[in-house]
């Protein structure tokens, strides 16, 4: 019997996966891609990043090259990676896990000045805003690319409830 390929153990790891498909890159340049695009909804840290990588070379999912410019670390994913990464991709999606500061602090706004709960959603649209105009300038980048050009629509869309949901909550702290 043939030893069972191994599997992609968590997000992270099917996230730098994903990204290695493209071609070889070193962590940071993982990192940076991350944060240009997915991180706007899904938080992967630099730490994380570098021990995701040791873990999928050990592994054998990913192959670690020579060390390029500036003694960066190329890594390279394998055919047993490219298996893990389709297998983990079309596993059933997990339950969404949400922890939305904002929400918390609506839900016990009774016990806040109605200004200072303004305060807090004003600062809460702003961020929101950044978010929304960054959503924005990911659409005409991603023409080409249905599938995160949708993934960009849908940062658009909810960005534009939450501003809804903001403008709706705070009417009556200023009034």
């Amino acid at each position: 019997m043939f030893p069972m390929a191994p599997e992609v153990q968590n997000a992270t790891a099917g996230t730098l996966l994903g990204f290695l498909l493209d071609g070889p890159r070193s962590g940071w340049e993982l990192d940076q891609a991350i944060e240009g695009s997915v991180g706007e909804f899904w938080n992967v840290t630099r730490s994380q990043v570098y021990r995701e990588l040791r873990n999928l070379a050990e592994t054998g999912l990913v192959r670690v090259r020579s060390a390029g410019a500036r003694a960066q670390v190329p890594h390279e994913i394998t055919a047993a990676g490219r298996n893990a990464f389709v297998a983990w991709l079309q596993r059933d999606l997990p339950p969404e896990s949400r922890r939305l500061p904002i929400l918390l602090t609506t839900f016990f706004g009774e016990h806040l000045e109605p200004a200072r709960l303004a305060e807090l959603l004003d600062a809460h649209r702003a961020e929101n805003r950044e978010a929304m105009e960054r959503y924005r300038a990911l659409e005409p980048v991603l023409a080409d690319a249905p599938w995160a050009l949708a993934t960009a629509r849908y940062g658009v869309a909810y960005t534009e409830m939450v501003e809804r949901w903001i403008d709706e909550v705070a009417l009556p702290l200023v009034t």
